[in-house]
């Protein structure tokens, strides 16, 4: 498969711009000083100004308040009577640490108290922020917008159109966004022709405005008047990078009809960016579509540049090389970026290094360096500057006046409601000008509308410097230059560093990928052995391994050890358990940082492994393994920490207290995180001093032999751990009742669980050791939606924790609770949602649900869809293909509603892609149904009401609670995993207290006085 787009060619060296930088600074000063200048003589008084520098002055006195005013703006569009409005504002302004201004909590108790003050607040707040948003947003519909857009083109400015509400998720709304645009720019078109000419905003050469100097008539081309923004990721509800192909091919297929109707109206299309993860892919599209026949001749199409990003400048040359092959201009609007604060957060979460530059003087200066290449190959890319920042619109005025290009060979944008004042100031000097114009509804505009209250209320914020300071023209001229970041600047590293998930965005990863899994292929039907001792053993029963994808290929063959092999390899973990205990705790966890050392060199080999032997997804399939990487340096780190033993003396009397390891330990591992948890548990037990015996699940054996393959690279000694496979009711039973066994460690349902707790308190002859039972079970898993909540995110978060990995997961919802009003709205998205659902092979990366891991998976899911259908109602169900169903374990995806919270559907763990919506009328029933099971293991809140997640977060008694996120894909440290009740005994994987399951305390004393005279204590 081609991963990588036909246009990557060595990078282009930017044209060099003379005379010498020393005459391009000054020019740009002098220019500059002009430019602030005329700027404030353009700004915009009276009444509305007024208040909205007073709003903005009130948002900018506290940096507390200022973000609980903006968390308030975005919550308020969902709220829909007056009490609920003053509640939500109460919660928010009334937070520990926000500063109100003086008279503002007075106020505030006030509304409450008067009769009729909740409405005549709520009225007040609404025309507050219809302001605000009236601000930025140009209306909600085409005669609303015309209005606005008429005005600019009478003042000389252009403008491009964005439409709100791109966030989409399902092919519905990916289909129902395509055609609002399509109505628009046939709608904006029409009326458009009525409007007089205007020689700055259209109907002229591209090229000089004001004279008769223009370019060769092979470059001239006229500036259409209507021009509209798109967001590639909104024309396909499975938007993925990592799904190359497919994505490419669904969005060019959605975007074509767009770009044919705007040549055909003479509108102008540009393509926007969007954030970092979605940038090559856009990048991609766009290239690969201005190259296609029907449009490789059309210039009226461009796409975004964003210079914060570190690596942008490869990006324009890129575009550069696309255009100079393609032969004919396109457009490329050069931006600072608007997803600063998201790209930075999402980098640490997901520990990468961040794309974007860390100081606003490093994007600053990178942006000078695109604009000197973008306006030095301007007959190839035809440059707008998109900035409000002084010194960067005087600097690409003094490139342009250096090259003695005409006036307006370079357009300048700014953005509605915050860059009027300069765009009425470029205007008047002759440049040509366009405004980026958001319309649409209120509510899916709300992401928008705070991005820009957040940016034009930041400290660097080059508006606030104007509007604020009119002193600064020597601070706002000044070059971008600034110190590096040291290590004192710094944020302070966390203790633990999680092991980063591979990016599958990147066309390279996708390709290593790839040629893994071709490697993988011709790897097929090998053999898992039986390891004691160090000796590769033959079992009882040789069994094959099928691929659930494609149940006729034979992925491996098990060899499936007898319960006398299984008692041997207790016998000789008890022999070999003083030495092993012995070892010092650092050789110890050293081994374990081996395994991780190793488990990084097979990644992509481990991951293909995966998706063959358990039919998990690429991206799930590298979590787990990361997951296990995470499990042996942690447990390696933790480890080190507990060894250090605590003292407590007094004169002549020495106490100490430490740990030591239990004995042998039986690992019983689950399918589902083949590697990851069958690591974790084994690992936790080996540093800690245990001897172990291994028992994988039938259905991964070839999996977790990576582990003892691992453990045998790290140089851990021979029969310290033994492997081996088999079935559970001969081998598990075998080592659990084995009266040498210390330490039971096993994952899986309740009902394996509960029995063998039962084994496992049977005393046998000869039992020196009370066995320790760590067990994590199942779950029947709850998510609540507030009647508050953010239906983008609740609906996404509801499916990504149903089907990722086919619902196969012990933390996977199961049952969605929606309060009060949202019940209908989020059914009717969640069923448009399971309808986009993509059901096919694992090896796909364009697969969204894969096949579940044997037939006795797809059989039992196949009763429960039956169950549903005689408890409740069917709402949405998506069914995999005849030709896939014949081929490997493929279930249909069901959600029902009207179920009976006592019922099966609702009681019992599924295990698999089947969700049961219940409506509760207020937060109390919703808790109430949440927790009548037998079950504490994970669940969910979607809110934005600070009290009631307040109150969720007290009450809510799972082990994992996760607010305004999925439920699913726990991390070692950050999340400790494990519940209660019938979850398990409450242990946490990958959390600060595991070990202390695999070691016994000690405590020491030593009376060292001795005739009145005893040593001093170190």
């Amino acid at each position: 498969m081609q991963l990588t787009h036909k246009f990557s060619l060595p990078l282009i060296k930017p044209k060099p711009i003379a005379p010498p930088a020393q005459a391009l600074e000054a020019l740009t000063q002098d220019l500059g000083k002009h430019l602030l200048a005329a700027l404030r003589k353009h700004g915009r008084g009276g009444i509305a100004e007024s208040l909205y520098a007073q709003m903005l002055k009130l948002s900018t006195s506290d940096e507390k308040l200022k973000v609980e005013l903006f968390r308030f703006v975005d919550v308020l569009p969902t709220l829909k009577t007056p009490e609920a409005v003053m509640q939500h504002l109460n919660e928010y302004l009334r937070q520990p640490g926000v500063k109100l201004p003086a008279g503002g909590s007075k106020l505030l108790t006030l509304a409450g108290k008067l009769p009729g003050g909740e409405r005549l607040s709520e009225r007040v707040v609404q025309l507050g922020v219809q302001s605000m948003s009236q601000r930025f947003i140009a209306g909600k519909n085409a005669d609303e917008v015309t209005r606005k857009l008429l005005a600019l083109h009478r003042n000389n400015m252009a403008f491009t159109l964005d439409l709100l509400g791109e966030a989409v998720i399902s092919e519905t709304e990916a289909e129902g966004y395509q055609q609002k645009y399509l109505d628009i720019i046939a709608a904006l078109t029409e009326r458009a022709r009525g409007w007089s000419a205007n020689l700055q905003t259209d109907g002229v050469p591209w090229g000089n405005t004001k004279t008769s100097e223009v370019l060769k008539a092979s470059e001239v081309s006229t500036m259409p008047r209507v021009n509209a923004s798109v967001k590639l990721s909104s024309l396909y509800a499975r938007f993925d990078p990592m799904a190359a192909e497919a994505t490419a091919e669904a969005v060019k297929a959605r975007l074509r009809p767009i770009l044919r109707l705007a040549r055909e109206r003479g509108a102008q299309i540009h393509i926007d960016m969007e954030q970092y993860d979605y940038r090559d892919m856009t990048r991609r599209i766009f290239m690969e579509i201005v190259n296609e026949p029907e449009f490789c001749d059309w210039r009226d199409i461009g796409i975004v540049v964003q210079a914060y990003l570190r690596d942008s400048e490869e990006d324009l040359q890129l575009l550069l090389a696309c255009a100079k092959q393609r032969g004919i201009p396109f457009w490329i609007r050069l931006v600072k970026g608007a997803y600063w604060d998201y790209e930075t957060m999402l980098a640490a979460q997901r520990d990468y290094e961040s794309p974007v530059f860390a100081e606003k003087w490093q994007t600053d200066a990178n942006y000078e360096r695109l604009t000197e290449i973008l306006i030095a190959n301007y007959q190839y890319l035809r440059p707008a500057i998109a900035s409000h920042n002084v010194r960067s619109v005087a600097h690409a005025q003094a490139v342009a006046q250096q090259l003695n290009l005409p006036l307006g060979t370079v357009e300048y944008q700014v953005l509605y409601g915050m860059g009027e004042a300069m765009g009425r100031t470029l205007s008047a000097q002759g440049n040509r000008v366009r405004v980026y114009v958001p319309f649409g509804e209120l509510l899916p505009g709300m992401a928008y509308l705070v991005r820009r209250l957040l940016e034009n209320t930041s400290n660097d914020s080059f508006v606030k410097q104007v509007e604020l300071d009119h002193r600064a023209a020597k601070a706002l001229l000044a070059p971008p230059i600034g110190k590096n970041a040291t290590k004192e600047d710094a944020p302070p590293a966390r203790l633990y560093r999680n092991n980063p998930l591979i990016d599958f965005a990147k066309a390279a990863n996708q390709s290593q990928m790839q040629t893994a899994l071709t490697l993988v292929q011709g790897q097929l039907g090998m053999t898992v052995p039986i390891v004691i001792g160090g000796d590769h053993e033959a079992g009882e029963q040789l069994v094959s391994r099928e691929n659930p994808s494609k149940h006729s290929q034979v992925v491996c063959q098990v060899q499936y050890a007898s319960a006398a092999q299984a008692q041997r390899a207790v016998a000789l973990a008890e022999r070999l358990l003083p030495t092993w205990r012995d070892v010092s705790v650092r050789e110890r966890a050293d081994v374990l940082r081996r395994v991780a050392a190793e488990f990084e060199r097979r990644r992509h080999e481990i991951n293909a492994w995966m998706v063959m032997e358990v039919g998990k997804p690429w991206r799930e399939a590298d979590g787990d393994l990361a997951e296990a990487i995470d499990f042996c340096n942690y447990y390696a780190d933790e480890m080190e920490r507990l060894a250090q033993p605590r003292k407590r003396n007094v004169p002549g009397e020495w106490n100490e207290y430490s740990y030591e390891a239990r004995g042998v330990s039986v690992i019983i591992a689950p399918w589902n995180f083949p590697l990851a948890i069958l690591t974790g548990m084994t690992v936790a037990a080996l540093v800690a001093g245990n001897t172990v015996v291994i028992k994988p699940a039938e259905q991964s054996s070839r999996v977790g032999y990576f582990l003892m393959e691992a453990l045998e690279a790290a140089g851990l000694p021979k029969g310290v751990a033994n492997f081996v496979p088999g079935a559970g009711e001969t081998v598990g039973a075998a080592l659990v009742a084995d009266p040498r066994v210390a330490v039971i460690n096993f994952t899986g349902s309740k009902a394996v669980g509960l029995h063998l707790m039962k084994e496992a308190a049977d005393i046998k002859p000869g039992q020196r050791e009370i066995k320790h039972v760590v067990a994590e079970l199942g779950g029947k898993n709850a998510i609540i939606v507030d009647s508050d909540a953010d239906l983008d995110e609740a609906v996404l978060g509801v499916l990504h924790s149903v089907i990722g990995f086919g619902g196969q997961k012990c933390s996977a919802c199961s049952r969605v609770i929606v309060v009060g009003p949202n019940y209908d709205a989020f059914c009717a998205r969640l069923k448009d949602a399971i309808h986009s659902v993509n059901i096919g092979a694992a090896d796909d990366p364009a697969t969204s649900l894969g096949p579940l891991v044997d037939a006795a998976s797809q059989a039992r899911i196949q009763r429960y869809i039956e169950i549903g259908k005689q408890e409740g109602k069917l709402l949405a169900s998506i069914e995999p293909s005849a030709e896939l169903a014949a081929q490997g374990h493929y279930v249909t995806a069901a959600v029902f509603t009207d179920c009976d919270p006592s019922g099966r559907l609702c009681q019992e763990e599924i295990f698999g892609p089947v969700l049961a919506v219940l409506r509760a009328r207020d937060l109390d029933e919703a808790m109430r149904i949440a927790d009548d099971t037998p079950y504490a293991l994970t669940g969910g809140f979607y809110s934005r009401s600070p009290a009631n997640i307040t109150r969720v977060r007290r009450e809510f008694r799972v082990g994992n609670l996760y607010i305004n996120r999925k439920i699913t894909g726990a991390l070692v440290d950050r999340q400790p995993f494990g519940g209660g009740r019938m979850s398990g005994v409450g242990s946490k994987a990958g959390g600060p207290d595991y070990l202390l399951h695999f070691v016994l305390a000690r405590t020491i004393t030593e009376q060292v006085m001795r005739s009145g005279f005893a040593p001093v204590a170190e």
